[in-house]
């Protein structure tokens, strides 16, 4: 089992990132992007299971969590200029991308934008886009009455759709926690920032190889909307997870941690530009 260390990262802006860094350093860099409202504790199961092949960090994202809370900012476009900028502050030159719900829009961002720092770029859970999802819309509506503190109970209305199956003992309690130490403001400023995104366009362009996992049992977001991320992208494959809902990295740790190594290992065999020191 791999062990995990948290640590914090300064980008150039200033902001400071916490970020949970495991496995070995001569890995293949992977770097797993959070959604809406979570933190890097929305890998940990996973990060406890990354084999020899994988050196994994899961930073969490501005606003969330116990990073800073900078009083704006908090477009997908923003999410994605930091994850730019945390690459540089731990010395990562090229890396995996896994983004996870929503966290897959900075994910791909980045992959369209930055290339040549993206070997590879997995979607586990993520939308093509939202315009046409009248969920989004509902939650959005509820989001925008929220004011703090967020009650629990809407964090955990919210996270009892997310699973088609009970996940390991304790995940969605702790994933609980960290929801509710995102201020209402940020809930809001963030899910407005992906309703008023063009989402479609942010697939365009993408000439990595990419990885898009989809649980068939997700209530969110059906089949056909994954098949237009693989029609769109340059590069591309579908892997069903059946049964899994739609956060399957918390109802499948293991076997996800397997798809991402074995893509990893696929994109960027030898590792080639994967480490640089560290920006002083």
């Amino acid at each position: 089992m791999s062990t995990i260390a948290v640590k914090a990262a300064q980008l150039r802006s200033g902001l400071v990132l916490p970020y949970a860094e495991a496995g070995y350093p001569e890995g293949i860099p992977v770097v797993f992007v959070h959604g809406l409202a979570d933190s890097w504790w929305a890998f940990e199961p996973l990060l406890r299971q990354l084999p020899a092949a994988v050196h994994g960090y899961a930073p969490t994202q501005r606003g969330h969590g116990d990073a800073e809370r900078p009083p704006d900012g908090y477009a997908p476009q923003d999410f994605a200029a930091d994850l730019v900028e945390f690459l540089d502050a731990v010395g990562i030159h090229r890396a995996v991308l896994v983004g996870a719900s929503s966290g897959g829009v900075a994910a791909r961002l980045v992959a369209g934008s930055h290339p040549d720092r993206v070997a590879g770029l997995v979607l586990a859970g993520v939308p093509a886009t939202l315009a046409d999802k009248p969920g989004a819309a509902a939650l959005a509506e509820k989001v925008e009455n929220l004011v703090d503190p967020v009650p629990r109970a809407f964090v955990e209305e919210l996270l009892a759709g997310l699973t088609a199956r009970p996940p390991g003992r304790g995940v969605l309690a702790t994933i609980a926690e960290e929801n509710l130490k995102v201020p209402a403001r940020v809930w809001q400023e963030t899910l407005r920032g992906l309703l008023e995104t063009d989402l479609d366009a942010t697939l365009r362009g993408i000439l990595v190889p990419a990885l898009v996992l989809w649980g068939d049992a997700d209530g969110i977001l059906p089949r056909s909307d994954q098949q237009q991320i693989v029609d769109t992208l340059f590069d591309a494959r579908l892997v069903v997870y059946e049964g899994a809902g739609h956060a399957l990295y918390w109802e499948e740790p293991e076997r996800l941690v397997q798809d991402v190594a074995a893509f990893a290992t696929e994109v960027l065999p030898d590792r080639p530009n994967g480490r640089a020191a560290p920006r002083m």
